[in-house]
């Protein structure tokens, strides 16, 4: 193997692996090495913290980027110019730099600059208040629609007390188990607390 060869298959891997991430999507890839970190994808890098700050110089983007660029920059000067090995070798790797760089900054500036920390509260089922859009029968289960974050969202549920709860009626959730919410009527948890049932209106 020669060492036109070499950046060659440098190159091909690099732009391999960047392509494979890219059209896989949400798929991430970890990757154990002596020095331990993981390596996500360009689009959904992991992240160590809650903040893009947090992320890794060394991961699966800036790592493929760095193959790519210094594998086609070495290609090409050791096949198509004059320059010498050594130098060939050093522009290569200083290319493979700038590749990595660009990447990593796409990632932490443009990429991860829109992204929230998730937080386990806003997904807290116990208070959600919604409305019966499948009405509950006495011990059975129907469904309830509720608003989160912006979007109408749908869940199995029963009548907590095991009575019918009509559709239409606003019912809060009391529990939730297994993926079904066990709910009970607003306005009846509303008189038992003193609260009008109207006021959240």
């Amino acid at each position: 193997m020669t060492i036109a060869d070499l950046y060659l298959t440098c190159f091909l891997v690099g732009f391999a692996l960047s392509a494979l991430s890219v059209l896989m999507g949400g798929v991430h890839l970890h990757v154990h090495l002596p020095f331990h970190f993981h390596l996500g994808h360009v689009g959904q890098v992991h992240r160590a913290g809650t903040g893009s700050g947090n992320l890794p110089a060394v991961n699966l983007g800036t790592v493929t980027a760095f193959l790519a660029w210094f594998g086609g920059i070495g290609f090409l000067l050791t096949r198509h110019s004059n320059v010498y090995a050594m130098a060939a070798l050093l522009i290569s790797i200083g290319g493979g730099f700038v590749g990595a760089t660009l990447v990593f900054l796409l990632v932490t500036r443009i990429l991860l600059h829109f992204e929230a920390p998730m937080d386990a509260a806003d997904y807290e089922m116990v208070g959600v208040l919604g409305r019966v859009s499948s009405r509950l029968r006495p011990g059975g289960t129907g469904e309830v629609i509720f608003s989160r974050q912006g979007s109408r969202c749908s869940i199995a549920a029963r009548s907590e007390d095991g009575r019918e709860i009509a559709k239409d009626v606003e019912v809060v959730v009391t529990r939730y188990e297994r993926g079904i919410a066990y709910v009970r009527r607003w306005d009846e948890l509303a008189a038992s607390a003193g609260v009008d049932a109207g006021s959240l209106h």
